[in-house]
């Protein structure tokens, strides 16, 4: 009787360690914990590398000089300027590009006729390099404002058209036949059913979008910029700043963080909501 009920404890033991172990990641504070390991890990072997001489201060500038070149364009107004003039940019493309991503997306993953007439046509344009677009939109809209934010809603529309159209597909069609005996159809039909159905499918879109506008980013202030992030890398490599082009990789990887993390509060939210 005891080995019975001795075995018993065990499986439920074993059984409980999985879900106790789950729960231990689950907590937002250990999370971020265990996700700063590795950022920790690569300052120290930054640190430690430059302080050895394993790379020439041209090469690899220690994080201290880094920090100093921050100190010094804040000094001169100038980082700031950079950060929200980039920041500015990403998000106003990114909105852009969702946008129409999602109502062609919608479109093409619901109408065959449109899947046959669009389909095709964007998914070549989709294999165009963004580097390609940028002597065509100076060519249209000259170096202002509009151009790089045309090439950032490049960037950004093919993740969530592309996500919002095939997950559209494959929406349980017992699903929406339910819906339809009840009286929906059309936008009713797609913004109470379909669309709920494919959320995690949309953000994951919207994410791959977020991240694709920061990487377009720089290729957008290639268009004769003086201001933004992308500017900054440049121009830091044109007179060997090395330590303000570290600066600029540091910065657009924080940035493209910070707004990775806040679209997936949106996610958390939005899934609660409608999943």
């Amino acid at each position: 009787m005891m080995a019975v009920h001795s075995g018993a404890a065990a499986s439920t033991a074993t059984k409980a360690s999985p879900k106790a172990g789950s729960a231990i990641f689950a907590r937002s504070w250990t999370r971020l914990g265990l996700g700063l390991i590795l950022p920790v890990l690569i300052l120290l072997a930054w640190q430690l590398s430059t302080a050895a001489g394993v790379f020439s201060p041209v090469q690899l500038p220690s994080p201290r000089a880094v920090l100093d070149a921050g100190t010094e364009l804040i000094g001169r107004n100038e980082l700031f300027n950079h950060v929200a003039i980039s920041t500015q940019r990403v998000l106003i493309g990114f909105l852009i590009g969702a946008v129409l991503g999602l109502s062609l997306g919608a479109l093409v993953g619901l109408s065959k006729a449109a899947d046959v007439l669009l389909g095709p046509t964007i998914g070549a344009l989709r294999a165009v390099p963004s580097l390609a677009w940028v002597p065509l939109l100076i060519l249209w809209m000259k170096i202002g404002e509009d151009s790089k934010v045309t090439l950032i809603v490049i960037g950004a529309f093919f993740p969530v058209f592309t996500t919002v159209s095939l997950a559209l597909r494959h929406v349980d069609k017992n699903l929406v036949e339910a819906a339809r005996a009840f009286g929906l159809k059309g936008l009713k039909l797609l913004t109470t059913v379909q669309l709920p159905a494919v959320v995690p499918a949309i953000f994951s879109g919207l994410r791959l979008a977020l991240a694709q506008a920061w990487l377009f980013l720089v290729a957008a202030e290639l268009i004769a910029s003086s201001m933004g992030l992308g500017f900054l890398l440049t121009d830091s490599q044109n007179n060997g700043r090395t330590d303000r082009l570290l600066l600029a990789i540091v910065l657009l990887a924080i940035l493209g963080k910070a707004t990775d993390a806040l679209l997936g509060l949106a996610e958390k939210w939005a899934v609660r909501r409608w999943s």
